[in-house]
């Protein structure tokens, strides 16, 4: 929707988050001309790489609900072809791997179509159900069950969990039709979830000494968990009465289920990483690596938030289509 048709306290948050940048820009520029001898380099990647990204996530939520539907399903095509790219694949899965991409346009339809029983069960059931078909069809038995279950795996966490994000956007009161809280309730999601990776790396870094998951993410220690749940807890519990219909003891239990949730996908994802023996996932983000380094946070949080909304407001105030028959 058009800026002057947003909310106006995710108006007043995207201009705060433009001037943690603009400061943020600023301070890698001092560090570098008070300390010439350190290699600041990365840090002034990651800070533009940003720019990018929050300029990106502005224009597609002012432009248009489809841009914003776009962007999301382009995302989440750029994070299961790069998961594809990650994992080994049998030549005679092209065709079903070609399926798996058509899911995508066919998820984004059904949240745009705000089509909640079709959007819930299509990847889990259906394609869950079809794309092994697929597969049978060919007559390749060797390697199967790996096809079968990785393809299985891409799919729910790189376009499923995160189409949840994007249905976030179109949830509207049904008593005032004409209000928009998507907006904040996205906002609301994807800002927490950054915060909160940003959080508990900062935390780590200040206070770690006790490794968390060593084996999964060696770099995770308890202080940057505790810090990071404290700190995104306490975000969220102060700014979801306003981005959010949410009263403070829902946004502190939000808060709470994000930064949870937020830390588990991270670590999800550092599983995948390390079985497959990479660092970074890809290198699409300078500074950040891939795009799975960037959302996989997100594939846990934008599930589990959305359905505690969905669950605490929705027969009650949002309007949205459910069951599987239109």
């Amino acid at each position: 929707m058009p800026w002057s048709d947003l909310p106006l306290p995710v108006q007043w948050t995207l201009l705060a988050i433009f001037g943690v940048l603009i400061l943020a820009t600023a301070l890698v520029a001092l560090l570098k001309r008070l300390k010439p001898e350190r290699n600041f380099d990365e840090l002034g990647q990651r800070v533009n790489t940003w720019w990018v990204m929050v300029i990106l996530f502005t224009v597609a939520m002012i432009v248009s609900r489809t841009v914003s539907l776009i962007f999301f399903a382009f995302v989440s095509f750029l994070a299961l072809k790069e998961y594809l790219s990650l994992i080994p694949t049998r030549r005679a899965d092209r065709r079903p791997l070609f399926w798996a991409y058509l899911a995508i346009p066919a998820q984004y339809y059904w949240v745009s179509a705000e089509w909640y029983g079709m959007f819930i069960i299509f990847i889990p059931v259906f394609c869950f159900l079809l794309l092994p078909v697929r597969m049978l069809l060919i007559g390749e038995t060797e390697g199967y069950l790996r096809a079968t279950g990785t393809l299985q795996w891409g799919l729910m966490t790189t376009v499923f969990s995160l189409s949840h994000a994007a249905f976030l956007l179109i949830l509207r009161p049904r008593d005032e039709p004409d209000v928009a809280a998507g907006p904040g309730l996205m906002l609301y999601l994807v800002m927490l979830t950054q915060i909160n990776d940003v959080a508990q790396y900062i935390w780590g870094k200040t206070f770690g000494r006790f490794k968390i998951v060593p084996s999964v993410s060696p770099k995770k220690t308890w202080a940057g968990f505790l810090g990071g749940v404290a700190t995104t807890t306490l975000l969220g519990t102060l700014v979801g009465p306003t981005l959010t219909p949410m009263d403070y003891l829902q946004s502190a239990l939000a808060g709470l289920i994000i930064a949870l949730g937020g830390f588990f996908g991270d670590i999800n994802v550092s599983a995948l990483k390390r079985d497959l023996g990479i660092k970074d996932s890809g290198s699409l983000l300078p500074g950040h690596g891939g795009i799975l380094d960037r959302v996989n946070s997100l594939t846990y949080t934008a599930p589990l938030f959305f359905h505690y909304i969905y669950y605490l407001f929705t027969w009650q105030t949002f309007g949205i289509r459910g069951g599987i028959v239109p």
